[in-house]
């Protein structure tokens, strides 16, 4: 028998998180059936979705339930096996939640390469945030050599992989950040054209000072104000890509739409949202290509990885609605 620790979800949060959100408990696993892996999680992706996954509202996935261990994508190390398919040292990432250990049947569950990149970069680049980043921008806003990206949250884990695929196809690349620290980490080591800093810069005026002619295509990360600047600064034929809105996210109100929204018939634009499940068939390449580019250099994972184990969840994952962390953020067990 295996003993766990697991956070589950206590009550539904208004605003951010906090202490009460969030129960941990110990829960004995039993023993393995035909057919299962027994996992030791090692690191835990924390994403701005989960805060939406906390809502008892329709969304592309099921709320997590009052009770339930927190919904979360890991890297782990298969340490008992009756599944043909996983081996005793195995490598996997999987939805195994936030637990120290896990039983899974294998279902969605992958073989990562830990020879390739470290684990918190198969949460980061090469996890969810890069398979984001590299349809969202490719797919989504039909990125063409020459034209000019924008993409807000630029420092986070999806925005700077956006950014540096971007420069990779030969575009020009602004991101928006908050921060001087963060804005010279885009310009001066990932390579970003430029970098507005939404703290301390007039972001309407600034976008139209560094792409004066307009904005062919904004990856919007945060919603808002930021939104309304983008959609002021368009050019003709421009595409929105929705990929999130992290100023609402603990918001306790609905927010209200974008003020400028009327850009989009001006400039003949469009407007698109999506949820990268739908490119999950597709992955592979997105996989291999990001590969190429973080080994020969044009592509730099950064992730911010916190130390100290289950406990830390709470205050861990409200580290991504303070503007904590710089690139992914990751809990190491």
């Amino acid at each position: 028998m295996t003993k766990t620790q697991q956070v589950r979800l206590a009550q539904r949060p208004s605003g951010l998180t906090d202490a009460d959100t969030w129960n941990v408990t110990t829960e004995e696993l039993p023993a393995l059936s035909a057919g299962q892996i027994l996992v030791k999680v090692d690191f835990i992706s924390l994403d701005p979705a989960m805060r939406g996954w906390l809502n008892d509202v329709r969304s592309y996935v099921p709320p997590v339930g009052i009770g339930e261990v927190m919904r979360s994508l890991d890297i782990a190390t298969v340490v008992e096996s009756t599944h043909p398919d996983f081996a005793v040292g195995d490598t996997v990432s999987g939805t195994f939640g936030v637990t120290e250990f896990a039983i899974s049947d294998g279902n969605g569950v992958q073989k990562v390469d830990s020879s390739v990149a470290p684990g918190p970069t198969w949460l980061g680049a090469l996890g969810m945030p890069g398979m984001t980043a590299y349809f969202g921008l490719l797919e989504v806003g039909k990125l063409s050599a020459g034209e000019t990206v924008v993409v807000s949250a630029a420092a986070g884990a999806v925005g700077s992989v956006v950014g540096q695929i971007a420069k990779a196809k030969g575009a020009t690349v602004i991101g928006i950040a908050g921060g001087a620290e963060k804005c010279r980490w885009l310009t001066e080591e990932l390579g970003f054209d430029a970098a507005v800093d939404y703290r301390n810069e007039d972001v309407l005026r600034r976008l139209r000072e560094v792409a004066p002619k307009g904005i062919d295509i904004y990856f919007d990360n945060v919603g808002g104000d930021i939104l309304d600047a983008a959609l002021a600064n368009l050019r003709r034929g421009a595409r929105v890509v929705l990929c999130g809105a992290i100023s609402a996210y603990n918001d306790e109100t609905l927010s209200t739409g974008p003020s400028r929204y009327m850009s989009l018939l001006v400039f003949r634009a469009s407007m698109t949202g999506f949820v990268v499940f739908d490119y999950a068939d597709r992955y592979g390449e997105a996989i291999a290509e990001i590969s190429q580019w973080l080994a020969d250099g044009t592509l730099k994972s950064r992730e911010h990885v916190v130390e100290g184990g289950i406990g830390r969840f709470g205050e861990t994952l409200n580290m991504l609605f303070t503007g904590a962390n710089v690139g992914k953020l990751v809990l190491a067990l």
